[in-house]
């Protein structure tokens, strides 16, 4: 995970930085700002850097129809969250999503260690989060195992505790693929860096209602552009493009995955 590969501890907060020095300009109209980096962000800069000099990074992109999903979550909100005392979210049918894909596609759930690849039979499922000191990553265990309920539960507490600063390194340890959300900030198409030793990110974006061709006719539809970097020594091209074609087809078909979860 990105915290625990940066050797960064993440329940205990960071040491507040020096006040920022500034430097006067012509006249005292213009001034810049001077803001030392904490040891958390210079470490996580490194890293990412580190990231991408390492993997052979490359990035897909699909779109998904929402309309399915919402019309669902719509409908079922007031007895699901009656039932668990949640709301039922986005966050766990493309958790859902990802554990049926990478069922399917193992390789995307694998590292490379040495000259081995470790394909991994587990689904521990990383969230990113924005946090005040910087992006952390925490982990949603044995996704595969858990209800849409229990997941949701999972990204409701893991978030908060994300921004509260409380997290544990065992929060952090040990995710096997790494789900980003850009969309909550507004993003409409990133390519997010991969999480290593993780070879696979799926980005999600912003809903955008847009004009499709659907059954011979141009509808608007709520629709998502979603984003896959992947490590090209590992995983083909095919096989990205596939998984998140399954991807795609799991969440727009989002009964499926209820009775599956």
């Amino acid at each position: 995970d990105v915290t625990e590969h940066l050797g960064v501890s993440a329940s205990a907060p960071a040491a507040a930085p020096p006040p920022p020095a500034l430097v006067a300009g012509e006249n005292g109209r213009s001034f810049e700002e001077r803001i030392r980096m904490t040891r958390r962000r210079r470490t996580i800069a490194q890293r990412l850097v580190e990231a991408q000099h390492t993997a052979a990074m490359l990035t897909t992109f699909n779109e998904i129809d929402m309309s399915a999903v919402m019309e669902l979550r719509k409908r079922r909100q007031d007895g699901f969250v009656k039932r668990h005392d949640i709301k039922l979210g986005f966050s766990s049918f493309f958790v859902k999503a990802v554990v049926g894909a990478l069922k399917a596609f193992p390789l995307l759930n694998a590292e490379i260690q040495g000259d081995e690849v470790v394909v991994k039979h587990y689904y521990d499922i990383g969230m990113a989060v924005g946090a005040e000191e910087g992006l952390v990553v925490p982990v949603i265990r044995h996704a595969d195992r858990k209800s849409f309920a229990a997941i949701e539960k999972d990204v409701r507490d893991l978030a908060a505790r994300a921004r509260d600063g409380s997290l544990s390194l065992e929060d952090l340890r040990g995710g096997t693929f790494t789900i980003t959300n850009g969309g909550v900030f507004g993003s409409l198409m990133s390519t997010p860096i991969l999480n290593p030793p993780q070879v696979g990110i799926l980005g999600l974006h912003a809903i955008q209602e847009r004009p499709i061709a659907h059954n011979g006719e141009v509808a608007i539809r709520p629709m998502m552009y979603v984003a896959l970097s992947y490590d090209h020594r590992i995983v083909d091209g095919r096989e990205a493009v596939q998984f998140l074609v399954r991807v795609r087809e799991l969440v727009e078909d989002p009964e499926s995955l209820l009775l599956e979860g």
